[in-house]
């Protein structure tokens, strides 16, 4: 089965491809899209500007016993996190040069623990464990995320669901330098 293709910013057919929970996708290929949605879940956007070369994950849980729960170990964040590194590396990328966009950690249900937040700083406390630059992204808030992550350049861009009266629309951010408050954004 074939990923859809769309028109990109070049007019040049793009290919999408859509990460779900427990997966991830690394390539280096021209013309590639990876997009995922998040709530509580995070997804880490790591590139190689060098290699041009990156990809996306996006887990439920920061950790859990990935042996345990065989393929399914990829919702673990410390499992999903390796990985990633581990498939930028296995192509020509270097993990002194990888920069990262981290996305999602949302509160959902003020009656539920916050899982959004252990999410976030897992993800943060990899990242600086690793020496892997934070070059910013969006974690915490309240609501859903879909992410657009073309990994050969390293752009990302996040739409938000913002509720206007009755009606949903979407708003678009570009990240920006790395967050101080891991939510600092720029509007365009």
């Amino acid at each position: 089965m074939s990923s859809p293709r769309h028109a990109g910013a070049s007019g040049a057919a793009e290919r999408r491809i859509h990460v779900v929970q427990g997966e991830y996708h690394v390539t280096g290929e021209d013309g590639v899209m990876l997009t995922t949605i998040l709530g509580s879940c995070v997804a880490a956007c790591l590139h190689d500007p060098v290699a041009q070369v990156g990809g996306i994950n996006h887990f439920l849980l920061p950790d859990g016993d990935a042996g345990a729960n065989g393929s399914r170990g990829l919702q673990y964040g410390v499992h999903a996190m390796e990985l990633l590194v581990n498939g930028i590396l296995q192509r020509g990328g270097r993990k002194e040069r990888m920069e990262a966009k981290l996305f999602g950690g949302a509160r959902l249900a003020m009656n539920l623990p916050d899982i959004g937040r252990r999410n976030a700083e897992f993800a943060s406390d990899f990242l600086r464990r690793e020496g892997i630059s934070h070059r910013g992204g969006s974690l915490g808030g309240g609501g859903a995320r879909r992410i657009q992550y073309w990994p050969r350049t390293g752009r990302a861009r996040q739409a938000t669901m913002v509720e206007a009266g009755r009606e949903l629309a979407l708003k678009e951010i570009r990240v920006v330098a790395p967050p101080v408050d891991m939510g600092a954004v720029e509007l365009f």
